[in-house]
């Protein structure tokens, strides 16, 4: 399974099902699940922008510190790449559309640019089935 390299605290917010849209400066074909893998740069402009939104959606997160990085995270399933939507948190000019996002236990893995494929495989079964 491939993963995708994502800043917190954009990365809680998806694998914690309030965040739908992934944007991107790049288009992608990919659909079918994808490990999310939590950068180990985040900056107080990032924390502080996605609370604002998060807070809109009644969202709090959880304290600067504790948000993990440098690893997997969590998974979700790319259902769609757009670009254009009404939606507060597409800022474009493109977004994956992802839906069945779920944290997974904290695992270490280096990251890197677009999709890759990390060392680390989850043991908890899979999102349903293969794609391509």
């Amino acid at each position: 399974m491939v993963a995708l390299s994502i800043r917190q605290p954009w990365a809680w917010l998806i694998v914690n099902g309030h965040k739908r849209l992934e944007n991107r400066n790049w288009p992608t074909r990919q659909r079918g699940p994808i490990l999310i893998h939590a950068a180990k740069t985040m900056t107080r402009a990032d924390y502080n922008g996605a609370a604002m939104l998060a807070e809109a959606d009644g969202v709090t997160l959880p304290p600067f510190e504790a948000l993990e990085r440098g690893g997997i995270v969590g998974q979700a399933e790319i259902v769609d790449c757009i670009n254009y939507s009404t939606s507060h948190w597409f800022f474009g000019p493109y977004a994956f559309v992802l839906e069945n996002a779920r944290p997974l236990p904290f695992r270490p893995v280096p990251g890197k640019l677009g999709f890759f494929v990390p060392k680390y495989h989850p043991h908890h079964g899979n999102m349903g089935g293969t794609h391509e």
